[in-house]
């Protein structure tokens, strides 16, 4: 079932020193391979390009050529497509936002991916963020497990 692809598994695939770099590399290859539609979004690729390149979060982060070289190699890929906000995502905003009980702070950047897989129907989402969990809608699937 393709979905989404969050910008932790991106991290963990572009991290050879993380102990889950060798399945999520693997899966963002076979992603990016597929015959299946996969997607990102404009906001993944920014957080991916935003905690790869920043020295606090890696002891060698990537310098901003190589990392943009890792998200063109995704996006240039025709098996993978970039969500974008269309006329209604201020609507969906809102119905996204209401089950949850108190949204705020951080859960924004995932309350934005969630909106987005709303808009275009978009059902999976391939993360190790438990944070997904709480949108009723979204089928949460952790391919490092």
């Amino acid at each position: 079932m393709p979905g989404v692809i969050d910008a932790n598994i991106l991290l963990y695939a572009v991290n050879s020193e993380d102990p889950s770099h060798a399945r999520a590399a693997l899966f963002v290859r076979e992603a990016a391979g597929s015959a299946d539609r996969w997607y990102v979004s404009e906001g993944i690729l920014y957080e991916f390009l935003r905690v790869a390149t920043h020295p606090k979060v890696f002891a060698r982060p990537l310098a901003w050529s190589d990392a943009l070289a890792f998200v063109r190699v995704l996006i240039d890929a025709p098996s993978i497509a970039v969500l974008g906000a269309g006329e209604e995502h201020w609507h969906v905003l809102r119905r996204v936002l209401e089950p949850l009980t108190h949204p705020g702070g951080n859960l924004f950047f995932d309350v934005r991916t969630a909106v987005l897989m709303r808009e275009h129907g978009v059902r999976a989402i391939y993360t190790a963020d438990a944070d997904f969990l709480q949108f009723a809608d979204i089928t949460v699937v952790n391919p490092l497990r």
